[in-house]
Parts: structure tokens; C-alpha cells; sequence
């Protein structure tokens, strides 16, 4: 089979998937989903942590779309997998498909207000550990026929794709939110720059161990921190998730930025003396689509929104008399 064959049998099948023309060897969904994600991963390990399965699996998927399509769509490099031509016209239509499929789901979603099944719900870490949990807890209580899963990861979860139902995020600038979302605008949120109590203490009684910047490895100090009247040494203190910050903050180690709704909340630390606070961006709880129109969407939304607007003084660090 010449490569142009190739491409023209691989344009059919797909075609023919696309199409949902009967066939009963048709194309199988799922393995599409598996050939998109190690095109889109690059290797077959991506692709498998993305997928939450073992390497074996995706391979086995790859070997049965190729054995229907019959003919190759990826090369296998010592960096990685590549599409080749025939992979190249695979990607065009399963892409297709896929939109197709996200399409037909979030249709019949929406259609779907029950108040039970399960509900998707992706945010920062900070927000679900140091603030929301107990409001999650509560709605949980409230509708125990919704099956919730939380999503707290630094990741932006892609609402189109379904990744997730609802997303709470700070949106610095409205105008950068996808036309598509739809959104509910919650408070305002603020940062400040903390220390510990003690060591702040320690501090003005004049204790010589030098004082370091805290801050976690991949953002280092934001531009708009400041020291105030704390001088700190040039030898920072490097962590690489917010949790192990903190703990490092409350060791006496020196000076951290973090949510006001972190910071002041914890009894052990304090602002540092002469420091701004600094507008992180607006809290927005987001949808898509048809997914918005249902009934456990609709509900959980309404109900964290409610939430969120009580908390407005704590996000904008306004609830708390400080050193």
C-alpha cells in the first residue's frame, strides 16, 4: 500500500467513524481517545498518566486503530512518538470527532436535571485546603446522591473537554476568559507578605539570624512583594509546593507572600511590618455550555457563590487587626 493509499483508507475510516455510518468493524471511540492523547502527549508514557493507565494499555490501543486502519500513524523516536502522514490525516478527523462526541455529551447533560451523579469541580490547592472544604462538606451533606470529585490542582482544567463541571478561578483580567464559559463573579482576592508571630518578635528584640525570602521554586518573589522594614539576606529558601511554604513560614525562616485567606487565618503568622497587600484577581466561578443548565451545576454554583460572598472580607484581607 502506497503512503497516498494510506492516507486515503485512513481519510475513509474515519470519515465513515465520524459519520456513525454501520459498520461493525467500525473504529473503536476509545481508541482515538488513546491515539489524541500520545499525539498530543508526544510518548506513550503522557499519555498514559493522562489517561490514569498503565503504558501497556495504550500501546494495545495504538496497535488495534493501526491494525483497523492498516497502515501505520506514529514513528517511534528515542525522544518520543511522531505522527507520520497518515497519523497527520488521523489527527485532523479525530480531532473532529472528538468535538462531535464532547458535543453530544454536554447536550444530553444539560438535559439532565436530576440531582444525583457525579460533579466535577476543579481548583487551586490553597482554595480547596485553606478556604472551601468545609463548604464543600456542607453541599456534599446537603445532596448525598451527588457524587463530587475535587479536582485541586494548579492545572486548568478544560471545561469544553469535560474535564471538569465547574471551575473556581482567579481571573486577574475578565477579557481572558474563553467566550464560551460561563460565569458567575465572585469577590475579590489579596495577597500579602507574613512571617511568624515568633519570629517577628524575635525580630524586634533584635535577634541576629538572618531573615530569607520563602518561596516556592517555580515563582520565586512576586514583583509587587516588598520587604518593608525587614531587610532579608540574599540566600533564599526554596520549596516546591505551597503546604511545605507554610510550614516553613510558621518555622521562623523568614518572609512568604500568600492569600490573605491563608495567612490571616493562621494564628501563628503576621504581616510583616511596613508590607502592601496585592490584588491577585477576582474569584469566578466558571461553566460551559450546556453543562450549566443542570441541575446539580445549578445548585452548586448558586450554593458556592452564596459561600464566597461571605467570605469577601477574608479574600480581601480586611477581617483581621494586625501587628
Amino acid at each position: 500500500m502506497t503512503a497516498r493509499t494510506a492516507v486515503q483508507c485512513v481519510r475513509y475510516e474515519l470519515w465513515k467513524a465520524h459519520r456513525a455510518v454501520p459498520d461493525c468493524t467500525m473504529i473503536d471511540w476509545d481508541d482515538v481517545r488513546y491515539f489524541l492523547a500520545v499525539a498530543r502527549g508526544g510518548s506513550v508514557r503522557a499519555a498514559a498518566e493522562r489517561l490514569g493507565v498503565n503504558h501497556t494499555t495504550v500501546l494495545r490501543r495504538i496497535a488495534q486503530l493501526e491494525e483497523r486502519l492498516g497502515t501505520r500513524v506514529f514513528e517511534k523516536l528515542p525522544s518520543g512518538y511522531r505522527l507520520i502522514a497518515a497519523g497527520e490525516e488521523v489527527l485532523e478527523l479525530a480531532e473532529q470527532m472528538e468535538a462531535s462526541s464532547h458535543l453530544l455529551e454536554t447536550r444530553v447533560f444539560g438535559r439532565d436535571q436530576s440531582v444525583r451523579g457525579l460533579l466535577r469541580v476543579t481548583l487551586a490547592p490553597s482554595l480547596a485546603t485553606h478556604l472551601l472544604m468545609p463548604d464543600l462538606a456542607d453541599f456534599a451533606r446537603l445532596h448525598p446522591d451527588i457524587e463530587m470529585e475535587i479536582l485541586a490542582s494548579g492545572e486548568l482544567a478544560n471545561l469544553t473537554n469535560r474535564e471538569a463541571d465547574v471551575a473556581i478561578r482567579v481571573v486577574y483580567d475578565r477579557k481572558t476568559l474563553p467566550l464560551n464559559l460561563h460565569g458567575l463573579k465572585g469577590p475579590e482576592l489579596f495577597g500579602g507578605v507574613y512571617m511568624s508571630r515568633d519570629r517577628l518578635a524575635a525580630w524586634r528584640a533584635g535577634a541576629p539570624d538572618p531573615i530569607r525570602w520563602i518561596v516556592i521554586s517555580i515563582h520565586g518573589i512576586p514583583d509587587w512583594a516588598s520587604e518593608g522594614e525587614i531587610r532579608t539576606t540574599g540566600v533564599p529558601f526554596r520549596t516546591t509546593d505551597a503546604e511545605a511554604q507554610i510550614v516553613a513560614v510558621r518555622q521562623g525562616l523568614g518572609i512568604t507572600t500568600l492569600p490573605c485567606f491563608v495567612g490571616d487565618a493562621d494564628p501563628l503568622l503576621v504581616r510583616a511590618p511596613g508590607t502592601d497587600l496585592h490584588m491577585y484577581g477576582t474569584l469566578w466561578l466558571l461553566t460551559q455550555g450546556e453543562t450549566r443548565k443542570t441541575k446539580r451545576v445549578r445548585l452548586f454554583t448558586e450554593f458556592v457563590s452564596r459561600r464566597l460572598a461571605t467570605y469577601a472580607p477574608l479574600l480581601a484581607g480586611l477581617s483581621v487587626p494586625h501587628d
